[in-house]
C-alpha cells in the first residue's frame, strides 16, 4: 500500500483577501448591520460589543462589500474603532475572533497569483497557482494587494 499525505481538517472559513486583517478563526462573536457611517468606526445601536466580549484584534467582515478590518478599540456596546474605513450605514457585518498566531492551509478555487503572510512571518507571492488545489503552506494572512485572479479561497484548520 502506498503512503500518502492526508489533509484532515475540522474547521473552514471562506476568506476575503485583505491588507488590513489577518485570517480570523471562524468563531463568530457578533453579527449585525451598521446603523451609522463614522470614519474608521463600526457603529451598531443594536449591538452588544462589550457584553459579547469583542476584543482588540478581532476581525470584522463587511458582508455587503466583501472587505475586512481589525478591531483597534472597543469603545462601548455599540461602537468599535477599526484600522480602516470600510463600513457604512446599512452594511451587514460579521465579527470573528482573532486567531492569534494560529495559521491555516488554503484551498484555492480559481487560480492566479496569491500573496500571503506565512505562519513564520514571511511575505510571499505564489505565482500561477492552480485552481482546485490546496496550498500546503501555513498561512496567517491573504493580502488583497498582490493577489491577482485568485478566488474562492477557503482557510482550513
Amino acid at each position: 500500500m502506498a503512503n500518502y499525505q492526508k489533509l484532515q481538517v475540522s474547521t473552514a472559513l471562506n476568506i476575503v483577501p485583505s491588507d488590513d486583517a489577518n485570517i480570523p478563526f471562524p468563531n463568530v462573536v457578533e453579527t449585525g448591520v451598521a446603523t451609522s457611517t463614522v470614519t474608521n468606526q463600526l457603529v451598531d445601536s443594536a449591538a452588544e460589543f462589550e457584553k459579547l466580549n469583542v476584543q482588540t484584534g478581532d476581525v470584522v467582515y463587511n458582508v455587503t462589500t466583501q472587505t475586512t478590518a481589525t478591531v483597534n478599540q472597543v469603545v462601548d456596546d455599540s461602537t468599535l474603532v477599526l484600522n480602516s474605513n470600510f463600513i457604512a450605514s446599512g452594511d451587514s457585518y460579521i465579527i470573528y475572533r482573532d486567531n492569534g498566531k494560529e495559521s491555516c492551509v488554503l484551498y484555492i478555487g480559481t487560480g492566479g497569483d496569491l500573496r500571503v503572510l506565512t505562519g513564520s512571518g514571511q511575505d510571499v507571492t505564489f505565482q500561477n497557482i492552480l485552481g482546485g488545489t490546496f496550498l500546503p503552506v501555513q498561512v496567517l494572512k491573504v493580502f488583497e494587494t498582490g493577489t491577482i485572479g485568485v478566488e474562492g479561497i477557503v482557510a482550513l484548520w
